[in-house]
């Protein structure tokens, strides 16, 4: 989204238009769910989560500061703070999505879209046993496609950080994936 827009629905906001609110949430809720859902790997507990994020937003709109950055960095630290304050609730990793709750399409090539998913599970799972800065910046970098100064200004850090750990992030995901039987590249491309 244009910042100069988003500004200005901001500042919409601030003086009390919903219509304006529901433009930023139309033009960042898909973001702020695939941030979620590879987080917490369960697509209901990503709607529930991504709906609070919002619902919070709403609530603190009056405590946003305007940086230079995106409003979806915002939405991204309190998604971030909801899925930490999520896992210190139920103290316990994320449960994968049963391969047997997705809908298979009998026509088509039923094989590439079985082995599609099941790739796409074992990265989720890959991507559970990473550190949260390596899950942040892997979800940043190749799910939501962001640049790395980007994704360096929204995690607080300077860039060559972001390059170690995502080049540490890819590497423990590389080796995960290959056991299992999968290129890393691929999978990546699959999934973005």
């Amino acid at each position: 989204m244009e910042l100069a827009r988003e500004r200005r629905l901001l500042q919409q906001v601030l003086r009390g238009d919903a219509d304006a609110f529901a433009s930023l949430y139309k033009d960042n809720v898909q973001a702020v769910f695939r941030y979620i859902a590879y987080r917490v790997n369960d697509t209901h507990l990503a709607e529930d989560l991504t709906g609070d994020v919002f619902v919070r937003a709403l609530k603190s709109i009056n405590t946003y500061e305007d940086q230079g950055k995106p409003f979806l960095a915002w939405l991204y630290r309190i998604a971030h703070a909801r899925v930490v304050d999520y896992y210190r609730q139920t103290v316990r990793r994320p449960q994968s999505t049963a391969l047997e709750e997705q809908p298979i399409e009998a026509p088509g090539d039923m094989d590439a879209t079985l082995l599609r998913r099941h790739a796409a599970k074992v990265l989720r799972e890959a991507i559970t046993d990473l550190t949260e800065d390596q899950q942040q910046v892997i979800i940043l970098r190749f799910i939501e496609g962001q640049r790395i100064e980007t994704v360096a200004e929204q995690m607080g850090k300077q860039a060559n950080a972001i390059k170690q750990l995502q080049h540490r992030a890819l590497h423990a995901l590389a080796t995960r994936l290959e056991r299992a039987g999968f290129d890393i590249e691929t999978v990546l491309a699959g999934m973005s």
